[in-house]
């Protein structure tokens, strides 16, 4: 089994499409589906959908839960995270080596403008 896609509600869908326009940018992701409330990015297909929730709630800050997203290496975490907090986003655990379930890695985490927790990492290359 594999993941295909995720979506994530968000209150404002132009301003949380303005923050992801410039974080998946430097993942090498781009927005490809742009419908009447809802946008897709991906770098081949839409694999992650922002979903227009107007009336919402706002996110639990202790959710739970989060999405974890690959870079291809440490200096892409660290321009993920500072694109993040430079565009609406928050800090929720700064760009730093980290201990694993099975191996250690670099990573992220920020909250989008509605609170929705993304991680961003990278696993060391074996020598």
């Amino acid at each position: 089994m594999s993941i295909d896609h995720i979506s994530v509600a968000v209150k404002d869908l132009d301003k949380s499409a303005a923050f992801y326009d410039v974080v998946f940018d430097v993942l090498g992701m781009r927005r490809i589906a742009d419908r009447e409330g809802t946008i897709g990015y991906g770098k081949r297909y839409p694999e992650f959908w922002l979903n227009a929730r107007p009336d919402m709630d706002a996110v639990s800050v202790n959710t739970g839960s989060h999405i974890c997203l690959r870079a291809g290496s440490e200096e892409l975490v660290s321009k993920f995270y500072k694109a993040a907090l430079n565009h609406g986003g928050a800090d929720d655990g700064a760009p730093a080596p980290r201990k694993g379930e099975l191996t250690d890695y670099f990573g992220a985490f920020v909250k989008d403008p509605d609170g929705n927790k993304i991680e961003v990492v990278t696993f060391p290359v074996p020598e």
